[in-house]
């Protein structure tokens, strides 16, 4: 398949409707490859650990929603901006109990598609608000 700009994006939004603001994994297989990789060091490698990773955060914050605010891509590569939020409120995650805590904070998603599938994913996010929100770290002056 020829690396479509405008279907590599209608993929990266589907899956972000679908995993990201429904939840359902049911057709991750739609989505990504086999051979997924993963370029962040908190996520384990593959599909599998997309899938699990994944699912201890939605039992966590089961109110974890993505908000899309820019999606630009380039030949085989989607990059998203998007504001995640929710509230801890699942349990245990992260050495935390449930906090009940609101969070919100910044995220930069790159994905590399390959034959209409998710095959790379790289990722910069807010940490800093995110775990200051949920009562990992606090504010520190410099």
């Amino acid at each position: 398949m020829v690396n479509d700009v405008s279907t590599n994006k209608d993929v990266v939004s589907r899956f972000y409707d679908e995993v990201f603001i429904r939840h359902d994994m049911s057709r991750i297989d739609d989505y990504m490859r086999d051979d997924y990789i993963q370029h962040n060091g908190d996520c384990p490698q593959g599909k599998a650990g997309f899938l699990d990773f994944f699912a201890t955060i939605f039992a966590a914050v089961p109110d974890f929603s993505y908000t899309l605010k820019k999606m630009v891509a380039d030949g085989d590569m989607v990059v998203t901006y998007s504001t995640t939020t929710g509230t801890h409120t699942g349990g245990e995650w992260l050495g935390q109990t449930a906090t009940g805590n609101k969070l919100e904070f910044d995220v930069v998603d790159i994905f590399r598609l390959q034959d209409g599938k998710i095959a790379e994913h790289w990722d910069v996010a807010d940490t800093f608000t995110f775990f200051s929100q949920l009562g990992i770290v606090h504010d520190r002056k410099m």
